[in-house]
C-alpha cells in the first residue's frame, strides 16, 4: 500500500513539472547603458493592470507588452522622455508613479493635505466646544452646587445660633435673677 502510495505521488510530481513551466523573460542588450535604462523605465512605471506593482515586478501580459514595447523603442533610439511620454498618451497619467501636477491631477496630489487639514479642524472644533462645554457646566454645577451648599450651611448656622441664644438668654436671665437676690441679701 505505501509503494502504491509513493508511486502515485511521483506519477502527481512528473505530471505536475511537464505542465507547468515558468517563463523568465530575458532581454539582451549590447550596452550595459541601454540595459540600465530599460530597468530604470520599468522600475518607474506602473502596471495598469496591477496597480500596485511596477512593470518589471508583475507578469501580467499587459506588463509583459509593455516590457516589449519599451525593449523596442530603446533599440529604435528613443528616449526616456519619449518612450514614457508614448505611454502616458497610451495609457494616461495613472501608468507613472509620479504624475505631473496639472488641473487634472491635483486631486492625487493635494487631496490628502486637504482632507488631513479639514480632519484637523475638524478635531480642533470638536475638542475646543467640548472643553467649552465642560467648563459651563462645571462650572454651571459648582455654582449650582455652592449656593445650594452655601444656602444650607447659613440655614444651619441660623438654627445653631438660635439654639445657642435661648440657652444663654436663660442661663443670663437666671444669673440675674442670683445676682439680683445675692444684692439683696447682702
Amino acid at each position: 500500500m505505501s509503494r502504491l502510495i509513493k508511486l502515485v505521488a511521483i506519477v502527481g510530481a512528473i505530471i505536475f513539472a511537464v505542465f507547468t513551466h515558468a517563463e523568465i523573460l530575458v532581454y539582451e542588450f549590447k550596452d550595459p547603458a541601454l540595459e540600465a535604462r530599460f530597468n530604470k523605465l520599468t522600475q518607474e512605471l506602473r502596471c495598469p493592470k496591477c496597480q500596485n506593482n511596477n512593470i518589471a515586478d508583475s507578469n501580467a501580459p499587459l506588463s509583459v507588452d509593455l516590457k516589449d514595447i519599451i525593449y523596442e523603442k530603446l533599440h529604435e533610439g528613443g528616449s526616456d522622455k519619449e518612450i514614457v511620454g508614448f505611454l502616458v498618451e497610451r495609457y494616461g497619467d495613472f501608468i507613472t508613479y509620479r504624475p505631473p501636477v496639472k488641473p487634472s491631477t491635483w486631486l492625487i496630489w493635494f487631496g490628502p493635505f486637504v482632507v488631513l487639514l479639514v480632519g484637523a479642524f475638524s478635531i480642533f472644533k470638536f475638542v475646543s466646544s467640548r472643553q467649552n462645554q465642560d467648563k459651563e457646566s462645571a462650572s454651571q454645577s459648582y455654582s449650582d452646587s455652592n449656593e445650594k451648599r452655601g444656602a444650607a450651611l447659613i440655614n444651619q448656622w441660623k438654627e445653631e445660633v438660635s439654639e445657642q441664644k435661648e440657652p444663654m438668654q436663660n442661663n443670663y436671665e437666671k444669673s440675674g435673677n442670683d445676682n439680683n437676690q445675692q444684692e439683696k441679701t447682702s
